[in-house]
Order: structure tokens, then C-alpha cells, then sequence
């Protein structure tokens, strides 16, 4: 039987049949002398074993019966199991060693990141699909977190994605990605290249999860393709979010942050981007995060990109507004303004979805919209990359959008460009 846990930085975790393509890709960085923070892969192997030894074989072929009641009893049952049950001696011993070596190596707390068989791939990156546990300090936290990774596959939300692709978590495995938690003074991700050939950094202060998930409007920088500093963005961040239904304070007035990333540490992360792009054969997006040793690589995977649309010529002199652009697509529907996640019930097909908060839990309504412009996000974060997946037009980080744009008016959203116009 192949070696279960392997170092980053080993050849056989260039394997994505093994440990994923998010651990295989960053495997690939490190091996050719990237900065990443380092780390080791659990074969997807281990989440065979753990499976079988819990005897959930038989509830994991179930979640493909034609029975709707028979496969929601089967997820849950994976789920629970996965969750609750600790895992077999036979695995715990090993990894517990893998991470005491770890943490006594880099006297740092950890990182345990999901790194599924089917994500980061062409066509299905699963972005903000499964979990990531950051700051764990004791061996009770970490084994948790690993059975929480596996389990995260059988997740509702992973479900719907498998289904919309047609896929089936009985068909493949979980690798897990076990890292120093890095302390991050600035994080964000980037795109190696744009529908106009340039590149796009986001960055904010502290943890990248902010961009991820959508919840602020990160520094926007852009790049030629030779690496020259084009031009800047500020990002902007609230002093609280959340939903006005539940007795929350809605989102306060924006405050515009400190630029993250001076001009050379800029060119210094374009290069870093580039040199992905070349190690991978093809456009990319990327995370990363800022401490005081330097830039840390965090991922890498394929960029879906489309060409330029040509918007219709109706649009041109209506009102707009610019955010950021998600990198595809051109659509024109009627505006539904929601104000937050409660009310998605409301988004009709073929219509605009106006909110405040992009985060990856509105993957549920793309398959439906079409288009989607937010108050929040950046043209990094999960949602952008799961619409750039299905080719939707998408803008962020659109200032006071659900307070300007008419509830029921004609919206087209230019999905490149990164406007937003309106038939009054």
C-alpha cells in the first residue's frame, strides 16, 4: 500500500488522483521552489479506509438511489458517521505523528483544508464548496477538523453542486491538506489574465476568508501581462453585516481601507502570478497571504475565461454603475433586489439578483439567474469563480447597488467590463 501521508514538497503529492488537485497543484509550486507555507497531504486513500471501516459502504451507494427519501438518508448517514465517529486506530496513530512533527517543526497552529478529487479541476472547482479549519492548536481540534473535511462531501450544498454537474459523491474520495496557519498580514487572490490580457490582484488586510466569502470589497490592482503597475483600487470594508429580518444592523456605511500592497510588492506578486501560469500550462487564479517572511502561495487552479461580449447598443447612455468585474459573460434581465439571504426564494429565473453579501452559500441560485450584481466581493472571491465556471455575468463590490438600482427595472449586467446599466 502506497505511504498514506506524504510532504508537500514529496513528488508523489504531485499525484492529483491521490491527494487532489488543490494539494497536487500546490505540491507542483513547491517542488518547483514557489514560497508556499509547506505542509502534508492525506491520501484520499485514508477516506476509503475510514469508510469502510465504519461499514458505510452500503449508505454510500445508496445516495444514487432513484428514491429522493432513500438518498437523503444515505447523505445524512454518511455525514453523521463521518462526523461523529472517531477515526480507526489504524489512521489516527499516523496522522496524529504527521501533525506533532508538524507543529514541533514549525511552532505554528494549523490548517486543515479539504482537497476532494473533483475540485480545482476544469469545469468543476467546487470553490467555497467544502471547508477549511484555520488556528488549530490541540490534537482533539485537528482530528476533528479532518473527519469534518471528509464529511463535508456529503454536505447539502456539495450535493446540489454534484448534481448540477452530474456527479456523485459515491464516485469519488476526500484528501486532506494539513499546513501552518499562516500569519497573515495582507492575503487575497489574483487572476493571471483578463478578458482586455491583464492581470487582477485582490488583496485586504488579515485573513484572505474575507475575500473568499464575499464580505468585503477588497483593493483592486491591475497589471499588464509584462508585470507594470496599471492602476489601483482601494478596497472598502463595513463596520457590520447582517440580516435586517433577524434584528441585525444591516451593512453601516463603507469605510475605504489603507492600500494592502505598496507598487513593488505588486510587480513582486505579478511575477509570482506569471510563473504559476507557467507551471500550470494555462490561465489561473490564485490565493496567497502576506506575512513577515514574505508572500505564501495558498492555491492554484484553472481561471475560466471567455471573450469580450459585445453589449447591445440599447444599454449605451443608460445609467450605470462600475464594480468588479467577475470576468464573463453580458445579460440583461429584470432586477430582483434582495437584502439578504432569507429572501432568495424570491430571484425568479432568468432574472438579475441585486444583493449586498456575495458569498459561495448564493451558488444555489445560479443555475437560475441571469446575472448577479453585489454590494460586497471582488472578482477573486468563490462566487466570482463559480460564475465565471457556468458563464454568468457577474459584478461585485458595487457601491450601494440595492439602494439604486429599481427593484423590477431592466438590468444588464456586462460581466467583463464590470458595469451595471438600468432602464429607468
Amino acid at each position: 500500500m502506497p505511504q498514506l501521508i506524504v510532504p508537500l514538497s514529496s513528488p508523489e503529492a504531485t499525484d492529483a488522483d491521490r491527494f487532489g488537485p488543490k494539494a497536487a497543484n500546490l505540491a507542483l509550486l513547491a517542488r518547483a521552489g514557489l514560497p508556499t507555507p509547506g505542509g502534508f497531504c492525506i491520501d484520499a486513500q485514508a477516506y476509503r479506509m475510514q469508510v469502510a471501516a465504519l461499514g458505510l459502504e452500503g449508505a454510500m451507494r445508496a445516495i444514487d438511489s432513484p428514491e429522493p427519501g432513500v438518498a437523503r438518508r444515505a447523505a445524512l448517514d454518511m455525514k453523521l458517521g463521518l462526523l461523529d465517529r472517531p477515526i480507526v486506530p489504524e489512521l489516527a496513530g499516523p496522522l496524529l505523528a504527521a501533525w506533532r512533527e508538524l507543529v514541533e517543526r514549525s511552532g505554528a497552529r494549523t490548517a486543515v483544508r479539504s482537497s476532494a478529487l473533483v475540485e480545482d479541476r476544469f469545469g468543476s472547482s467546487f470553490a467555497g464548496q467544502f471547508e477549511s479549519y484555520l488556528g488549530l492548536e490541540d490534537e482533539s481540534e485537528f482530528l476533528t477538523a479532518v473527519r469534518s473535511c471528509w464529511a463535508a462531501l456529503w454536505s447539502t450544498r456539495v450535493l446540489r453542486y454534484m448534481a448540477t454537474h452530474g456527479a456523485s459523491p459515491a464516485e469519488t474520495a476526500m484528501a486532506v491538506l494539513v499546513q501552518p496557519l499562516v500569519s497573515a498580514r495582507v492575503s487575497g487572490g489574483g487572476l493571471s489574465r483578463t478578458a482586455e490580457d491583464e492581470m487582477v490582484l485582490n488583496a485586504t488586510w488579515g485573513m484572505g476568508s474575507q475575500i473568499a466569502q464575499g464580505e468585503v470589497v477588497p483593493e483592486r490592482i491591475v497589471l499588464t501581462r509584462e508585470g507594470r503597475l496599471r492602476e489601483t483600487a482601494l478596497g472598502r470594508k463595513y463596520r457590520a453585516v447582517g440580516c435586517v429580518h433577524m434584528g441585525g444592523p444591516g451593512m453601516a456605511k463603507p469605510l475605504f481601507a489603507q492600500p494592502c500592497l505598496g507598487a513593488d510588492q505588486a510587480v513582486e506578486l505579478g511575477r509570482l502570478l506569471l510563473e504559476v501560469e507557467r507551471l500550470m500550462g494555462m490561465p489561473v487564479e490564485i490565493e496567497w497571504a502576506l506575512d513577515e517572511a514574505g508572500f505564501k502561495l495558498l492555491q492554484g487552479r484553472p481561471l475560466h475565461m471567455q471573450d469580450a461580449p459585445v453589449p447591445d447598443a440599447m444599454w449605451l447612455g443608460r445609467p450605470g454603475l462600475n464594480g468588479h468585474p467577475a470576468g464573463v459573460g453580458w445579460g440583461s434581465g429584470t432586477a430582483r433586489v434582495v437584502n439578504c439571504e432569507c429572501e432568495l426564494s424570491l430571484v425568479g429565473p432568468g432574472e438579475i439578483l441585486v444583493t449586498r453579501v456575495a458569498g459561495p452559500a448564493l451558488s444555489q441560485i445560479l443555475p437560475r439567474v441571469a446575472g448577479v450584481v453585489a454590494e460586497l466581493g471582488g472578482s477573486t472571491s468563490h462566487l466570482a469563480s463559480l460564475a465565471r465556471e457556468r458563464g454568468i455575468p457577474m459584478v461585485l463590490g458595487v457601491l450601494d447597488a440595492t439602494q439604486r438600482i429599481p427593484n423590477g427595472a431592466q438590468v444588464a449586467v456586462d460581466g467583463v467590463a464590470g458595469v451595471v446599466r438600468w432602464l429607468r
